[in-house]
């Protein structure tokens, strides 16, 4: 089938509708783009404050999204990942293309002030405020450099839902529907 990668905002529902789609379609894996950057991190230490900015990062993304596709028999392999620069998505996403597999680019939009209250409202350790308020101020310094990727380039590069009056259900209807899969 496909490569499936959902973008969009930090905290703008890539994580919920990746699970749900890997439920959904048959077969599905989900990658979790992170864990890579996580183990260049454990590697070269402090070298890079945005593990997207090495340039080991990209192409092994690429490279294990492609060996996923093989290895899973061609069902879809999801990958919830905010991508920001063009050039970084081009050189991944390009590399998986060029490798034969089809890319889905989705992107999970919503204007600023849903995302800002969604962020507010978050919650992702329960058992520790300030950890939670970290992940919350990292989201809200970020949601600028989206709304200016959003307006320069990624509108026109992905299949854009509008997230912001739909469901999580509805979310992965229009999704499945952009996909093929309804």
């Amino acid at each position: 089938m496909t490569v499936i990668w959902i973008n969009g905002p930090f905290g703008g529902g890539k994580t919920t509708l990746a699970t749900t789609l890997q439920q959904e379609l048959p077969g599905a894996v989900l990658f979790d783009a992170e864990e890579v950057g996580f183990l260049l991190r454990q590697v070269f230490p402090g070298k890079y404050k945005d593990f997207q900015d090495n340039p080991a990062w990209r192409p092994l993304v690429a490279e294990f999204a492609v060996h996923c596709h093989r290895e899973n028999d061609g069902h879809p392999v999801i990958i919830p990942m905010t991508l920001l620069r063009q050039d970084y998505a081009a050189e991944i996403h390009g590399a998986i293309r060029v490798a034969g597999i089809p890319l889905q680019h989705l992107l999970l939009h919503a204007d600023p002030d849903t995302v800002s209250a969604r962020i507010d409202a978050s919650i992702e350790f329960p058992d520790d405020e300030a950890r939670s308020e970290k992940v919350r101020g990292f989201r809200r310094r970020k949601l600028p450099v989206y709304t200016e990727a959003y307006d320069g380039w990624l509108a026109a590069d992905a299949e854009v839902i509008d997230t912001a009056h739909l469901t999580p259900r509805q979310v992965a209807d229009q999704a499945l529907k952009s996909i093929g899969a309804l």
